[in-house]
């Protein structure tokens, strides 16, 4: 078989720094619009009591770090994707295994945005889109000996958890972790195109099989941090598995995307309908799984009306802009995939898959946007060009980090143990 190599031209470059360029555009624009079209100070509700007030600045700040968590889910599930192949020793996805793997090229530059935006967020001005950064919230009295009316007893209740120092080891071990992991069977698996054998696809079961372990709990802990604690109070054991769930979605939606625009341009021509079709399923199967954990969270919550769990979706559902948000959240990511893809052709058919793969990743961006806009600015939440701007610039850095990636190895394992079987594999 002969080495094929992804060749990233000038031409797909150029195409995705107009890409970067129109959302830097939109996204001044939307700046511009909220800083002199009367939006760029309002009351808060959420912080009125506090002094503080609404900025221009605090609606970027959330959509760049929605953006953070978003595009950092589909690197990571890029790796999980590549591991749990490799775990489970199945054949069918070898012959398109380095696509999902590329996406973990992602994981550096997600971790250096992570920690700028959330100094940036939470510690260039008064405003903390982390509640529970602000240190008012737990004395009881103030150092005159008089009541704090700030005080949180909630809040200060967490303090041995949610305190800064324990919140950056955190966050700074798990992405250390993650992208080790990354590196480590990326070299692996490029180690096999020359080394041949079993040994180097032995190491890797090995690995794969520790580093979805270490994923099942390090995720759970990245979304109870970077987003359920956003609304303090709150809390839900479930949530980890719905972040996971919506992560899962929208990074196999991108994986089977990235396929077929490779096979469009001439690439990957041992992929068949029969590998679509599997991809299909994922994104099908996967859709109803996260409809399940959502309906699964709000059920419980809606039974047992407990105050301090039903008010997240009592902001979301009680909100003359965000309720639409919510529903139309369930219908993108659960009815339209689930009619769609029902079929056994629409699973095999490009058309399909690409429309659906598109809207599954919006949708799932979306969801990530209820997750952390109403709680970070209340009833100050929007959807513009600021939006669609940031959207556009984290999707032209990221294809481009990836795409870069792919050029690295050919896009085929050629030693693979089971890339036969992979060339060979049928529905």
């Amino acid at each position: 078989m002969s080495k094929e190599v992804f060749v990233f031209t000038p031409s797909t470059k150029k195409k995705i720094l107009i890409l970067g360029l129109v959302g830097i555009v939109l996204a001044a624009i939307g700046i511009a619009i909220l800083a002199f079209g009367g939006h760029g100070h309002a009351a808060d509700a959420g912080h009125e009591a506090s002094g503080h007030s609404f900025h221009w600045t605090h609606r970027l700040f959330a959509d760049l770090w929605i953006n953070n968590v978003y595009f950092l889910g589909l690197a990571i599930i890029g790796v999980f994707f590549f591991a749990v192949q490799y775990a489970a020793q199945a054949g069918w996805s070898s012959a398109l295994i380095r696509i999902p793997l590329s996406f973990g090229s992602w994981l550096p530059f997600a971790f250096v945005l992570t920690l700028i935006v959330f100094y940036l967020a939470n510690f260039s001005s008064h405003w903390h889109m982390f509640h529970w950064l602000d240190h008012s919230l737990y004395n009881e009295t103030l150092a005159d000996g008089s009541v704090n009316p700030n005080y949180d007893y909630i809040i200060a209740g967490k303090e041995a958890y949610l305190n800064l120092p324990f919140y950056l080891i955190r966050m700074v071990g798990i992405f250390l972790a993650w992208i080790i992991f990354y590196f480590v069977m990326r070299k692996i698996n490029f180690a096999e195109d020359i080394a041949g054998g079993v040994n180097n696809y032995r190491k890797l079961i090995r690995l794969s099989a520790i580093f979805i372990i270490f994923f099942a709990l390090s995720s759970a802990v990245g979304s109870w941090d970077w987003i359920m604690s956003i609304d303090t109070h709150w809390f839900s054991t479930m949530f980890g598995w719905y972040v996971f769930a919506s992560w899962f979605v929208a990074g196999v939606a991108g994986i089977t995307l990235v396929v077929l625009l490779l096979k469009e341009n001439g690439y990957l021509p041992m992929i068949t309908d029969n590998h679509l079709h599997d991809l299909g399923k994922y994104v099908f199967a996967f859709s109803i799984f996260w409809t399940y954990i959502w309906f699964s969270q709000y059920l419980l919550i809606y039974y047992a009306n407990i105050p301090e769990e039903s008010i997240y979706f009592i902001e979301r559902l009680k909100s003359d802009f965000y309720t639409p948000v919510f529903f139309l959240n369930i219908i993108i990511n659960f009815f339209f995939p689930f009619l769609v893809l029902m079929t056994r052709d629409a699973k095999r058919h490009g058309v399909f898959l690409k429309i659906v793969c598109a809207v599954v990743l919006f949708g799932h961006w979306l969801d990530f946007y209820l997750m952390v806009t109403p709680g970070t600015l209340q009833e100050n939440g929007g959807f513009g060009f600021l939006e669609i701007g940031t959207i556009l610039v984290y999707l032209a850095a990221f294809l481009y980090v990836v795409l870069n990636s792919l050029t690295k190895s050919a896009l085929v394992p050629k030693n693979h143990p089971m890339l036969q079987e992979s060339m060979h594999h049928h529905i």
